[in-house]
């Protein structure tokens, strides 16, 4: 059986109001490794060192009612696209103040999810639809590489081929 990535849901929750939620949906450890954050020093720590690792990696963030919350995420946001501009960006919030959010924080978060009954749903759609990514471009650069190789392979077997003909032409 092939090996399966595993992937790593890093969560800024500072009241823990989805968190749980979120390892009771990602229970599987053989796939999902869940790390919940309350604070942003620990949250920005740990994505400092963990930069390097090519593993599948999302962090989930809590956004609530005021607007300082939203800026502060708006940054929050940028540094982790800093820190490793691979890494998925989800947006908990609540569903009345969506627009504001969107506006306020740039465009390099990958999901907004409302915070309602089925956002646990939703989140889990989007984590799969960031696992699918990160896999393709797994295999977009395992494609190229191979595409690489054949084509030089060709090249060297064209250049010998000219050399033999070169040389021994009564083969020909």
């Amino acid at each position: 059986m092939k090996n399966k990535l595993k992937t790593h849901l890093i969560c800024y929750d500072d009241f823990r109001w989805f968190s749980e939620d979120v390892r009771k949906r990602f229970d599987d450890t053989s796939r999902y490794n869940v790390l919940s954050f309350v604070t942003v020093e620990e949250f920005m720590s740990y994505l400092e060192l963990n930069k390097i690792h090519s593993y599948c990696q999302i962090a989930i963030l809590g956004a609530h009612d005021t607007t300082e919350q939203f800026e502060m995420i708006g940054r929050l946001t940028k540094e982790i696209k800093k820190i490793n501009s691979k890494t998925g960006i989800i947006l908990v919030c609540t569903s009345d103040k969506m627009d504001e959010i969107k506006r306020i924080i740039p465009s390099n978060v990958d999901a907004f999810i409302p915070k309602n009954t089925n956002a646990i749903l939703r989140l889990h759609n989007a984590v799969k639809k960031l696992i699918s990514e990160h896999g393709i471009n797994i295999f977009r650069r395992r494609r190229n590489l191979s595409f690489y190789t054949l084509i030089g392979f060709l090249i060297i077997f064209l250049i010998l081929i000219f050399l033999a003909w070169m040389e021994l032409p009564q083969y020909f």
